[in-house]
């Protein structure tokens, strides 16, 4: 049976299944289309699908039941077909099932077929190879006998034409002696017989006493020597012989063709090889791999029929060294030379205490979570409507170098954002959902840019400043920390644009908050240089005093209304900060300044107390100035 009898046979029972729900559907219908309600109506039920709601529809052909007896057969109608309909989607669901098992086994039966063909077309080969091969062996004997017997038959003339040469010589001058003496005989003078007949009888003589070979100098039979026939009936033999294959050819590894926990890979064999079976080895590829060959890793082996195979049960992001082998009747073939493939990493882990955004972008950091590096990230968002619900839409940055990205948003929105690491094996899946919103600057506090005498509360917003004496091994400062003004920055999106940020703070803390260059000094108090602007707040015995520093200078102004929760507008474009009283919506100071890079928020407490940031606000309308 060849694939397409099988594809005609599962249509045949697809269409079967789908003929055999339809009557089923249509028998029920027939049986159960009119019932009556308490009420004395009719109504005719139509089910045109099992998976929708039943739907009923004043039918004016038929009277109610005087006694209503009708109404408890109509009910166990509803019943009966609600698991008749169950029943035939169960049904269909199993031959659907089926339907699928038989479909995988023809696409199994398809790769094995064209296995059996493929290895058929180079046993044929194979065969036909041997084929020419004895022809021509014994084509080459036969001209090397021909040729022999051809100088045996040359050497053989040869020799008999010299002995007829020989023997025509012996005549001509046994004939030339014998008309010589009959000459002499037949002389009248006597004398000149005398004179004559000496030489003759001596020339007699010396003929007589040469040997005149008279037998054959060559045999008439030919040399015919048994032909050594030995090595054409070894390769007759080996045709029935399937020599051992060659080495495979592992395939390099192709983009998303694994998963975090598999890898599939492929190989070819370039040759005509008869191959009953391949088998795969793999181990894992350590960093550390001690050169003692009793601590390498251990390798597995998969014995497969076809030229691929899925390797499960791998770890995340792991690196791994692939080589195999072909086998036959006759032997095992030399191994691949050895190939790295990779499985796909783990999910990045998103940093949320290190996220900050902005009404128009947000900045995304994250840590890969993998131990071996991968090649990039792809970062993910969608935005979230105003009921709630996630959009099918979902916008993608792809090959993300680093384990950060800042992302363009839209004003006043909420977006799902997600991370997703890749390599060549594929994308890892996503990480875990956060949720942003722009409707105002968001950030958190830098924590290693702290003061040792500060603390940070859990949400990390509100930071303390407590009265008591801290040892001097706590006193070990960070080279990034503030050593001589009890002080913290805040990781400010670097955006251009407004931002807008508030303190919650109380009259009886001294404090300074501001903004001030990454790089500004540390063992310098905020205000009291070029890279930081700042309010001051002085308690004094008599009154609340506050400062606007830059650079150690501050212009004469007084604040009669104690701000309890100060606003801070930062605007990158008109080159502006200015503070606002938030709770009487008032206008404090403003400065005018050149930024010449990103600066951040900062925050200082001069005296134990605590101050509070709110962020993630929209800059009140007050505050557009």
């Amino acid at each position: 049976m060849d694939l397409s009898e099988i594809a005609g046979r599962l249509d045949v029972i697809a269409e079967e299944a789908e003929q055999q729900d339809l009557s089923r559907e249509s028998s029920t219908m027939e049986t159960n289309n009119v019932i009556s309600d308490k009420g004395g109506k009719t109504f005719q039920r139509f089910s045109v699908d099992t998976n929708e709601s039943l739907h009923f529809d004043p039918c004016e052909d038929r009277s109610p039941s005087p006694t209503r007896a009708d109404d408890g057969h109509a009910d166990d109608d509803v019943f009966k077909m609600e698991e008749n309909e169950s029943e035939i989607v169960s049904i269909r669901n199993r031959l659907q099932g089926k339907v699928a098992e038989m479909e995988n086994f023809a696409g199994h039966l398809e790769e094995i077929f064209l296995t059996v063909e493929e290895n058929f077309g180079r046993q044929e080969q194979h065969l036909e190879q041997h084929y020419n091969d004895v022809l021509q062996t014994l084509s080459q004997r036969y001209d090397d006998r021909a040729a022999g017997l051809e100088e045996e038959k040359k050497n053989k003339l040869e020799s008999l034409y010299n002995q007829l040469l020989a023997c025509g010589k012996a005549l001509d001058a046994s004939k030339e002696l014998i008309e010589t003496a009959q000459e002499v005989y037949r002389c009248h003078d006597k004398r000149l017989f005398l004179k004559t007949v000496m030489t003759t009888i001596k020339r007699i003589e010396d003929f007589a006493k040469e040997d005149v070979d008279l037998t054959l100098s060559t045999s008439l039979e030919f040399n015919t020597p048994l032909a050594d026939l030995s090595d054409v009936r070894t390769m007759m033999d080996s045709i029935n012989v399937v020599p051992a294959p060659s080495a495979p050819v592992i395939n390099p590894q192709m983009p998303n063709s694994a998963t975090q926990t598999s890898l599939h890979v492929c190989w070819s064999l370039f040759s005509d090889d008869t191959v009953e079976y391949y088998e795969l080895y793999y181990r894992p590829v350590l960093e550390d791999t001690p050169a003692d060959i009793t601590c390498a890793p251990h390798e597995s082996k998969i014995k497969v029929k076809e030229t691929h195979c899925t390797v499960t049960d791998l770890l995340p992001n792991g690196q791994y060294e692939l080589w195999v082998t072909a086998t036959n009747t006759t032997g095992i073939s030399p191994a691949s030379e050895k190939a790295l493939y990779m499985t796909v990493p783990s999910p990045p882990v998103i940093k949320q205490r290190e996220c900050t955004c902005c009404p128009e972008a947000a900045l995304i950091r994250w840590e890969s979570g993998n131990t071996n590096p991968v090649d990039s990230y792809t970062v993910e968002y969608s935005e979230i409507g105003t009921d709630g619900a996630e959009s099918s839409i979902t916008e993608s940055i792809v090959a993300v170098p680093t384990c950060q990205c800042l992302i363009q948003l839209q004003t006043g929105r909420r977006y799902l954002i997600s991370v997703r690491a890749v390599n060549i094996g594929g994308p890892s899946d996503r990480s875990a959902v956060i949720t942003f919103s722009t409707t105002g600057t968001f950030f958190y506090l830098l924590e290693d840019t702290a003061h040792p005498c500060l603390s940070i509360s859990e949400d990390g917003f509100t930071i303390f400043y407590g009265d008591e004496e801290l040892p001097i091994s706590a006193m070990a400062l960070d080279d990034n920390a503030f050593t001589r003004c009890v002080a913290i920055l805040g990781d400010l999106i670097p955006v251009q644009g407004r931002h807008y940020w508030e303190v919650e703070v109380d009259d009886v803390t001294e404090f300074r908050i501001g903004v001030a260059y990454e790089d500004t000094e540390r063992n310098s108090y905020l205000g009291a240089n070029n890279t930081s602007w700042c309010m001051r707040h002085i308690l004094s015995p008599s009154r609340h005093k506050y400062e606007f520093l830059h650079n150690g200078w501050s212009p004469d102004l007084r604040i009669t209304v104690h701000p309890m929760r100060i606003g801070v507008a930062l605007d990158y474009d008109r080159g502006t900060l200015s503070f606002f009283n938030v709770n009487l919506e008032q206008h404090l100071h403003t400065f005018q300044c050149h930024f010449q890079n990103y600066v951040h928020p900062c925050f200082s407490l001069d005296n134990p107390g605590a101050l509070t940031v709110h962020n993630g606000i929209e800059a009140p309308e007050y505050t557009l100035i």
